[in-house]
């Protein structure tokens, strides 16, 4: 901790933050009644009496739900208590049609949990379940309530399953929290929770951000920001937020507990209302439905099924591979692209897992990024790409060649092969034929050649490239490269 001695205020501070992880679990129907649960209908379809809280109706609880909440208590060591219970969580706003949210409060489904984020241990302090809101879009302005002409309600997303995930007060950075939402999506992807679509708001992250001098156990004063629909807007809004706060208080002024709005457009936090605590929100036990206890049955169905978790995933891919770390992230955290290249990498015939590995988090990722396609529906399957991989690592293609026939074999649904016979693209890797190609050249160009051998190594790099481009315009863009340099090496040491 360190003090200005001219005037004795702190001014080192570290952050600390919890994070509250909003993920719409990926189950069939609503939480609470038989509506689609589907993103992307026309407004005001996936709507029936209980999802709008019409008197008279009663909510029956998703079983699959609470499944994938027991799933997702496995992954990140939740216990789960032998019973939960729902309670009403009372509030007005135009996007809650019964003017209180079906959630849990004093008895959640888990508890107690951690996930370890790059050697750092994040306490999971629980995951409960509770029903997701309507959508209000403000129509005018800038988009916010105020600046808005008039306000539409859409009631589809009303009665979405949510499951809600809240740290502990253990994330110390931006660069932290984000990889910890990035973990979270990859283990949530991984059981097949959510597709945690941020742009789609079916995982949705607000951070609660306090600071305090640095070496105090004491927290500092919590405030809540929301709007963070990416991970890049997470980690600005973070760092805007506590360069905020240490401004305030190295001014001598005291923060608020308040939540506050991040602008993606001026990149800073604005305050949106005074932090509600849980007695505005008046809870108190759903009485229509009954407290939920998952038998042993159920947890050890949901054992045997767990899927192999991104953690251990990537650490098997950098020992069986050998690639690194960071390409084995990029690999997992694509939904369905490690499967992809692991089914590539079992058909291959010549080349190595990591050719696999490198075209996929390049050109495949890439292209994947452009179209928003996922992996599985690709015109090339895994052994079309393990075919091109093969192709190079025998010779028949260049790097170059490879590039541009996978870029076909992505857009229609033709083979490697198929399109270098149909373009005539085999490279030529005979040693004689390209051997006879050198001579010829060195012999039309014997000056040059005498200058290569004569001169300095910027001479020789100039020389080089001229007998190289020269073969490679007589073997019409053709030859070997690798073969072509080890002839032209051989021939002009002469």
């Amino acid at each position: 901790m360190s003090t200005d001695t001219t005037t004795g205020v702190v001014t080192d501070y570290e952050a600390v933050m919890g994070l509250e992880v909003h993920v719409e679990l990926a189950t069939a129907t609503k939480m609470f009644c038989g509506c689609a649960n589907e993103f992307g209908a026309e407004p005001n379809t996936h709507v029936c009496p209980v999802c709008l809280g019409l008197p008279g109706s009663l909510p029956v609880l998703n079983a699959q739900a609470v499944e994938l909440v027991l799933r997702f208590a496995e992954a990140v060591h939740l216990r789960v208590p032998e019973h939960s219970i729902f309670a009403r969580k009372n509030y007005f706003y135009p996007d809650m049609p019964k003017d209180y949210q079906i959630s849990q409060y004093e008895e959640p489904i888990t508890v107690d949990g951690w996930i370890d984020i790059d050697g750092a241990r994040i306490g999971i302090e629980r995951a409960h379940l509770e029903e997701d809101t309507g959508k209000t879009i403000h129509v005018g302005g800038g988009g916010r309530i105020h600046e808005a002409n008039y306000s539409l309600v859409d009631y589809n997303r009303a009665g979405v399953p949510l499951m809600e995930i809240v740290s502990r007060p253990d994330i110390r950075s931006a660069e932290q929290a984000r990889a910890y939402v990035s973990e979270l999506r990859a283990v949530l992807q991984a059981i097949g929770a959510s597709d945690v679509k941020l742009e789609e708001g079916s995982m949705r992250v607000d951070a609660n951000v306090s600071v305090r001098p640095r070496g105090s156990s004491e927290l500092g004063v919590k405030v809540e920001i929301k709007n963070m629909n990416s991970l890049r807007s997470l980690g600005r809004a973070i760092d805007s937020e506590i360069e905020r706060q240490i401004a305030v208080l190295t001014s001598g002024e005291r923060l608020v507990q308040e939540t506050r709005h991040w602008d993606e457009a001026d990149g800073r936090t604005h305050s949106m209302r005074t932090k509600e605590g849980s007695s505005d929100y008046r809870y108190f036990p759903e009485p229509d439905l009954v407290p939920v206890a998952p038998t042993e049955q159920m947890r050890e169905r949901v054992r045997s099924t767990m899927p192999e978790l991104p953690a251990a995933h990537r650490a098997r891919l950098v020992a069986e591979w050998g690639v690194t770390d960071g390409d084995a992230r990029i690999l997992v955290a694509t939904l369905g692209l490690a499967d992809y290249a692991e089914a590539a990498a079992v058909a291959l015939q010549a080349g190595t897992a990591k050719d696999v590995v490198n075209w996929c988090i390049g050109d495949v990722l890439a292209y994947l990024n452009e179209t928003g396609l996922s992996p599985e529906v690709l015109p090339l399957a895994p052994d079309g790409l393990a075919e091109l991989v093969d192709l190079v690592a025998d010779g028949t293609l260049s790097r170059n060649q490879a590039k541009d026939v996978l870029g076909e074999c992505l857009r229609e649904p033709k083979r490697p092969k198929q399109v270098v016979a149909e373009r005539g693209l085999a490279q030529v890797s005979d040693e004689s034929e390209l051997g006879a190609v050198v001579d010829a050249i060195i012999a039309a160009n014997p000056a040059d050649a005498d200058e290569y051998r004569a001169g300095d190594d910027k001479v020789r790099k100039k020389k080089r490239g001229f007998f190289m481009g020269e073969a490679m315009k007589a073997t019409k863009g053709q030859g070997n490269p690798q073969l072509l340099n080890r002839l032209l090496d051989e021939r002009l040491a002469e």
